[in-house]
């Protein structure tokens, strides 16, 4: 089939499946697509059946309107690589760090509609420790996988991601975040650190892994992008006990290795090299007691962007799967950090941060939580569109020592907003 036909039957295919889904806000509305439960939770609070906080306005997008920005489009067409920095936007951006702090590295993108593409970075290809945002490998990794099972249909996929229940057992060990149990027919609404006995859905897993950063749901959602690679098609079907004994009979050597290679693979074929972004460790000790780290974790703004990139494009696995792990990162939780800025209020953001610090209280007594001495990473990565048209994608690393970086991502938001805004 040539390209050009088949690419406008994949857009006549995901016109029709907008439409039908668009009697929903996604993901809020989205508990009957996904099954996942805390969207029922907050469908019904916003339709007055239950007391609690509603979304800010800015998270209550509808389905119809999340599109992959540069899908289909001459600007995407011409972004396969990163363009040169746009010398006044540059510029712009530059003055965000009048010291030249060696702590912070950046790439933005302003993408938006009607305009030419403009893009400025500074230390984009350091190498940061990337923290939970190397979640979004393990998304990656996972999606790929799905897709070897299902290749033609995404609705197969979408129904396997919501009736395959998984439990957590030892993987899911140790994570202080919490995730969201709604029981629909009492209506309650609680929270609490991941246990072995505890079983979601496949979609629930990735959503706890996304919307709250858990650990231990990453853990298992690597785990399960392992058995997808190694069962195939037979993934479906495998019970707890076939998982076990996979596990347990298989080398850790192999182990170590298999992983690596899903969550690895799908960036390298993006075009992402092993030193702009790599992930070699669970997030769990419960995880890595079954399979030990291999080849250090690394990140870098050049990498995330390039990630980004190729989502908007419809790159990574395909135009459905891109638009799926788009809607799974957008924040309908509680924003924090770089997204938690007012500026962005009223604007939809899809968001994935990090964070992994350090201390030695030899030298630092009083060393606190995200004020590491020996290392303090975080990172945010955020796609921004505003209600005018405005949008533009971030990738913000730093490893400022010895104090909490969340105030200055947050103020950084603010300020590249009003820059980004400021189009000659």
């Amino acid at each position: 089939m040539e390209k050009s036909l088949y690419k406008y039957i994949l857009i006549g295919l995901l016109s029709l499946n907008w439409l039908m889904d668009s009697a929903f806000t996604y993901p809020i509305d989205g508990y009957s697509i996904t099954g996942i439960r805390r969207l029922l939770y907050l469908e019904m609070v916003l339709n007055g059946a239950l007391k609690g906080n509603a979304p800010i306005s800015g998270a209550q997008k509808e389905l119809r309107e999340i599109k992959l920005n540069l899908f289909d489009t001459d600007k995407g067409d011409s972004l396969k690589a990163l363009p040169t920095p746009d010398p006044i936007f540059q510029k712009s951006i530059s003055t965000l760090f009048p010291n030249l702090d060696e702590s912070y590295s950046i790439c933005i993108m302003d993408i938006t509609k009607g305009r030419p593409v403009r893009y400025a970075a500074r230390q984009e290809d350091r190498g940061f420790q990337p923290g939970s945002v190397g979640k979004l490998a393990v998304l990656t990794g996972f999606f790929t996988e799905l897709a070897k099972i299902y290749p033609y249909s995404f609705e197969e996929r979408r129904s396997l991601l919501k009736s395959k229940m998984v439990r957590s057992g030892k993987w899911g060990l140790y994570d202080e975040h919490t995730v969201p149990f709604f029981n629909p027919e009492t209506k309650t609404l609680t929270k609490r650190q991941v246990q072995a006995k505890d079983i979601f859905s496949l979609y629930e897993w990735i959503d706890h892994m996304v919307s709250v950063s858990n650990n231990g749901a990453a853990s298992i959602v690597w785990r399960e992008a392992i058995l997808m690679r190694t069962f195939g098609t037979a993934y479906p079907l495998i019970t707890e006990e076939q998982a076990d004994s996979f596990f347990q009979a298989m080398p850790k050597s192999e182990l170590s290795e298999i992983a690596r290679m899903v969550v690895n693979d799908p960036l390298r074929a993006l075009g992402i090299s092993e030193d702009e972004w790599r992930l070699g460790q669970l997030f769990t000790s419960g995880g890595t007691s079954y399979i030990p780290p291999k080849g250090g974790s690394i990140g870098s703004p050049q990498g995330l962007m390039k990630w980004m990139l190729a989502l908007e494009r419809g790159a990574i696995v395909d135009v459905e799967s891109s638009l799926e792990m788009k809607r799974l990162l957008y924040m309908t939780d509680r924003r924090i950090r770089y997204a938690a800025n007012n500026s962005l209020r009223d604007a939809a953001v899809y968001f994935k941060s990090g964070s992994l610090y350090k201390c030695d209280r030899t030298t630092m007594p009083d060393c606190g939580k995200y004020q590491g001495n020996v290392q303090n990473f975080m990172n945010s990565v955020a796609i921004v569109e505003h209600t005018d048209g405005t949008t533009y994608l971030v990738a913000l690393m730093s490893n400022v020592l010895r104090k909490n970086s969340n105030i200055d991502h947050n103020v950084l938001a603010g300020r590249i907003d009003k820059i980004v805004a400021q189009y000659p």
